[in-house]
């Protein structure tokens, strides 16, 4: 695989596509592990409480260290296509992200709205929290989010979308602040300026359940991160020994907050939203690395099937609550016994990752190229 140095463009990156693989595993895991424990189901003696601890329950984590990737790729392949990130055309880059994302949505909404009006078990939305229509109406217009701050938690193959909310909201304003801002050296401004608002964001609504992990401002610092580790890596002439101490530093990070968590708790960090600042700036810090070239030979090796998961991260991320409440649905019925369990609980994750990559290979990817090449 060809491994980019100071280049950029559209080569894939290993370093990256490993993380986006352990990325969409953990919150595959995450969710998988919740649903289990909603129906009574104690699974939480399988692995050493520390290991429990990072492999199912750090789905939010890894969101955003998704958010961090998006960023980094995004202002990766802008400097690719357009050169100085002023001169980024608006245009194009919308039609971009409508070939890419919505394709998928329209796809997953249609099923979902089918569950709804059959009435299936945990895909139906409750009348207080939204109609169909207004829950359709904030997923085309990504604010999910807002509507499950301001009335409650949807059903969870809806309330994934909250995540995207954030993500198209931040890219839909991108080119319009790029090409304003015009100077590359002046767009660190705002970046910087939605860093600093992260923390603040998650402290101040932290009592807002869900609100608080939901903000715009609590998640978008990630993405601002990533933006930034992109710029470093394709303006900066960064000597290998400070690549190779970014990346020793951001994987040290990154256990830090995933393996220490009574520590992070107990020095204050989760009360001022430190933590996930930290988070995010160790995830930059890995992707710094891999954008200059550093640790793309060793994350390449052996790990084929991570990076394959990771290259269809998206499509994964937006089906597996389908199969995940329904494989539960039908779990609950058959009245299986706890040795079972670990059989149905494999079942959910490879199932999940099945059907990711199918609608990604039969579906989103074809229609991606069709739509690219007419409209781009």
């Amino acid at each position: 695989m060809n491994t980019p140095t100071q280049q950029t463009g559209h080569s894939r990156i290993p370093g990256v596509d490993v993380l986006r693989g352990l990325s969409v595993l953990l919150v595959l895991l995450h969710h998988i592990h919740i649903r289990f424990e909603f129906n009574d189901y104690d699974i939480n003696g399988w692995l050493p409480h520390a290991l429990n601890q990072v492999v199912s329950w750090s789905g939010y984590q890894a969101v955003i260290a998704f958010f961090v990737i998006s960023g980094f790729l995004i202002t990766r392949l802008s400097i690719g296509r357009w050169g100085p990130l002023g001169h980024i055309h608006i245009r194009e880059f919308y039609a971009l992200r409508v070939a890419r994302i919505v394709p998928c949505l329209l796809l997953l909404l249609l099923v979902l709205t089918v569950l709804h009006l059959v009435g299936a078990p945990n895909f139906t939305i409750p009348p207080e929290r939204a109609s169909l229509g207004r829950a359709l109406l904030a997923a085309l217009t990504f604010h999910i989010n807002y509507l499950e701050g301001h009335h409650g938690y949807l059903p969870g193959d809806w309330d994934i979308l909250w995540s995207l909310s954030i993500e198209e909201t931040f890219y839909l304003l991108f080119p319009l602040v790029c090409a304003v801002v015009r100077s590359e050296r002046l767009l660190i401004i705002p970046l910087l300026c939605l860093i600093v608002a992260g923390p603040l964001s998650r402290t101040l609504l932290a009592d807002q359940d869900p609100w608080g992990d939901y903000a715009y401002f609590s998640c978008t610092d990630g993405i601002a991160f990533g933006c930034l580790a992109a710029l470093s890596s394709a303006r900066l002439r960064i000597p290998a020994w400070v690549s190779r101490a970014a990346l020793i530093a951001g994987a040290a990070g990154a256990l830090f907050i995933l393996v220490m968590r009574d520590t992070v708790a107990r020095i204050g960090l989760s009360d001022l939203g430190l933590h996930i600042t930290v988070l995010e700036l160790s995830v930059a810090l890995m992707l710094l690395a891999f954008g200059t070239g550093l640790g793309n030979r060793v994350a390449a090796f052996g790990t084929g099937w991570l990076r394959r998961i990771g290259h269809h991260s998206y499509e994964t991320y937006l089906f597996h609550m389908i199969v995940v409440l329904g494989l539960m649905n039908l779990l609950v019925r058959t009245r299986a016994t706890s040795h079972v369990l670990p059989v149905w609980f494999a079942a959910m994750l490879l199932v999940s990752l099945g059907v990711g990559e199918l609608v990604a290979r039969r579906y989103s990817e074809p229609l991606n190229r069709r739509l690219r090449s007419r409209f781009v």
